[in-house]
């Protein structure tokens, strides 16, 4: 009786089923070359165009509709390189200068590899994945001169570093509970400085802090695009005579447009004598403190109480990984730290170790540890602060190239490594000549040959190379300069420009 009931339950079972293969040999076969194609996929990026536009076959390929059954995975594979690894953004290419973002390494993108078949989720926890991801924190600390009692958080990238940053600095100099009581408690509304040059990503911190674009006050910039030290000074007294509360001032560690960067000792000596935060967004230019002929550059960083950087731009981990570092490790903490029942800790097991969630805003965080550290391991922080010289020196090389071309003219000095030009056009003036030199960026891309972006600068229409790239070489320079100036007579002469 008991082996009929048996059978007849077996028999109305549903068989189990899950997602790892059938035959693991086929897939591991196919991963091999897999690999193969990525190395290839590298080592040959200097032959293919940086850019290339879809064809329409491509973009309907994006139009097909959830697929409902299962297909082999090499055809997957097939299709993905066919309409995905063919169209790149092109940042890995050595002739990508649009913005600002780093070109990735082989090595970062197996350590991204491996941390997604590891699989640790990196809200914490007592595991190896969460201890490197403390310790790559701690290596970012040691980078910027920040004591080993500070505090930090990876993060998706620069944005969201600010946003934390500026968090802990609205809740320290809120002078209320904001967590329990809301911004709306607060006495004396709060202003936050920064340079007019202020990356856009700290007016969307205001915004979602709950403060408004207007508790940020833009400061003049001098001639050289830093902030104004005089005119904030004043504005923070204006406001305090005004019954605002000044909490914070935001240093700028290059600015997007021209790759300026405050004086940032100035600015600690200032936000020291008028009790403010002093936060540095340091996304672009932070890690050139450990470039070897240029961490002069941004002195002071070390003062800061909190730093935004971007292992994804000159670490050239791949994306996404952003950095926070705050000072004050307890006001870090206290900002975001939220301990409900089922995420206590245990002296012993899994729950025993520190909970990282505690210090952002994500509770589920990808292992993004792992491709940073793999890369500073085999390459050493001394070679990146090379590479950072390196473009600063390649950044006043096609300054001093453009100067030399009659044909050009440079609409601002280089500061490290960003690049403002553009095409003279001799009797073109406004409009006419933004067109032209827009034209000379779209064909520039169009034909695969470099990526630039464009600016206003001093009010003044630009084209604008970031060269934010370890495989950029001079004669990529030596082509940019030919291949602008080529462009620049072909539009003329046809009157594509107008």
């Amino acid at each position: 009786m008991d082996a009929m009931l048996k059978a007849a339950g077996t028999a109305g079972m549903v068989a189990e089923e899950t997602l790892d293969p059938v035959d693991w040999a086929d897939v591991q076969a196919l991963s091999h070359r897999i690999v193969d194609d990525a190395v290839d996929y590298l080592r040959d990026v200097r032959e293919r165009p940086v850019w290339q536009e879809m064809p329409a076959e491509v973009r309907e390929f994006f139009a097909a509709p959830l697929p409902q059954s299962a297909q082999p995975l090499a055809q997957i594979y097939g299709e993905v390189v066919e309409n995905v690894m063919a169209y790149p953004m092109g940042n890995i290419h050595p002739r990508f200068w649009s913005w600002y973002m780093g070109s990735s390494n082989f090595t970062g993108a197996l350590g991204d590899f491996l941390a997604a078949i590891q699989g640790s989720n990196l809200g914490g926890g007592n595991h190896a994945a969460a201890l490197m991801d403390s310790q790559v924190v701690d290596w970012c600390k040691q980078m910027m001169g920040f004591p080993p009692s500070a505090s930090g958080t990876l993060v998706s990238g620069g944005s969201m570093a600010n946003i934390i940053g500026l968090t802990v600095a609205r809740n320290v100099k809120a002078g209320i509970d904001v967590r329990e009581h809301g911004v709306a408690a607060i006495d004396k509304p709060l202003r936050f400085y920064g340079s007019d040059q202020l990356h856009s990503c700290h007016r969307k911190a205001m915004e979602a802090l709950g403060l408004g674009n207007r508790a940020l006050r833009r400061i003049p910039t001098d001639a050289g695009l830093r902030i104004d030290i005089d005119a904030l000074r004043s504005a923070i007294a204006d406001d305090r005579q005004a019954g605002f509360r000044p909490a914070c001032v935001i240093g700028t560690a290059g600015t997007v447009n021209t790759g300026a960067i405050d004086d940032l000792q100035a600015l600690a000596r200032l936000a020291a004598q008028e009790d403010l935060w002093f936060h540095v967004d340091g996304c672009i230019g932070a890690l050139i403190a450990i470039a070897p002929e240029n961490s002069h550059r941004v002195a002071g960083i070390e003062h800061a109480h909190s730093i935004a950087l971007d292992p994804h731009k000159w670490l050239h981990a791949p994306f996404e990984v952003g950095c926070v570092l705050i000072r004050d490790a307890a006001a870090h903490r206290s900002t975001f730290a939220v301990t409900p029942e089922y995420l206590e800790s245990t002296p012993r097991g899994l729950a025993s170790g520190q909970w990282l969630h505690d210090f952002g805003l994500q509770t589920s965080r990808g292992f993004r540890a792992l491709k940073v550290w793999m890369a500073l391991k085999q390459h050493g922080i001394e070679k990146f602060g090379r590479l950072i010289d390196q473009n600063i020196a390649q950044g006043h090389m096609l300054g001093t190239l453009i100067e030399a071309e009659p044909l050009l003219e440079l609409v601002a000095p280089p500061n490290i490594n960003i690049v403002c030009f553009r095409y003279r056009g001799d009797g073109l003036t406004g409009e006419r000549q933004k067109a032209l030199n827009t034209e000379i960026m779209l064909r520039l891309q169009e034909e695969g040959i470099a990526a630039l972006s464009d600016t206003t600068v001093h009010g003044q229409h630009c084209l604008r190379v970031a060269i934010n790239n370890h495989r950029t070489r001079r004669d990529d320079l030596d082509l940019l300069v030919r291949e602008t100036v080529r462009l620049g007579q072909e539009i003329l002469k046809s009157g594509a420009a107008r």
